[in-house]
């Protein structure tokens, strides 16, 4: 179950590792979308790439299945990171004097592990957020759609000036995950050695 998990986790990340890289970006640049405006400075496009791919409804459900797809990435994720008894405060922690390799897949798994709460909840506010009318709750329980309003403040941070900079940080975190994830597939599957630099095989 693990090997499928794994396998699972491995090629959904390397098909969408463009489009959470984009997400997270411009996730984090629209959080001060508010403030940006009443500096003059206007951040619509971007708005329109992270909520629809500027292509409209089309792009509208093609980012509810990336919303998906990273929910599945996160859950998938969740299962297989445990590296045993005798490594798992290892993996909560990056050895930066180590090799290239080794420090991009600690980074993988310790921001994982530290921001899953968080990726977590982008993924499935975004989901929500997406397909709202498919979900029976939002027609009978939020007809004056408190629940799509207050799922926005929560998936952008828009509660204070200190959840708005933890988000927009935070935010990143995707595209780093995204950045190492390719690198791992890379490794895997280019230069045919193990995801795991720590393992002779994953």
């Amino acid at each position: 179950m693990r090997t499928f998990l794994f396998q699972v986790h491995f090629w959904v990340g390397a098909l969408i590792g463009a489009y959470v890289f984009v997400m997270s970006v411009s996730g984090s640049m629209i959080v001060y979308r508010g403030k940006l405006f009443e500096m003059g400075l206007s951040v619509e496009r971007i708005v329109d790439l992270h909520e629809n791919l500027l292509t409209g409804s089309t792009g509208r459900a093609a980012n509810g299945i990336g919303a998906i797809c990273l929910t599945l990435l996160c859950l998938t994720g969740a299962a297989i990171w445990w590296p045993g008894i005798t490594h798992w405060r290892r993996s909560l922690t990056v050895e930066w004097r180590a090799s290239f390799a080794r420090i991009n897949w600690d980074l993988h798994s310790a921001a994982g592990f530290w921001c899953f709460p968080f990726v977590l909840m982008w993924a499935v506010s975004g989901i929500y957020l997406v397909f709202q009318d498919q979900f029976v709750v939002s027609v009978f329980l939020d007809p004056a759609g408190r629940v799509v309003a207050w799922l926005t403040q929560l998936h952008f941070g828009r509660f204070n000036w200190f959840t708005e900079a933890v988000w927009a940080l935070l935010g990143l975190i995707p595209a780093v995950l995204a950045f190492t994830g390719v690198f791992i597939c890379c490794r895997r599957v280019i230069f045919k050695k193990p995801s795991n630099p720590n393992q002779t095989a994953n």
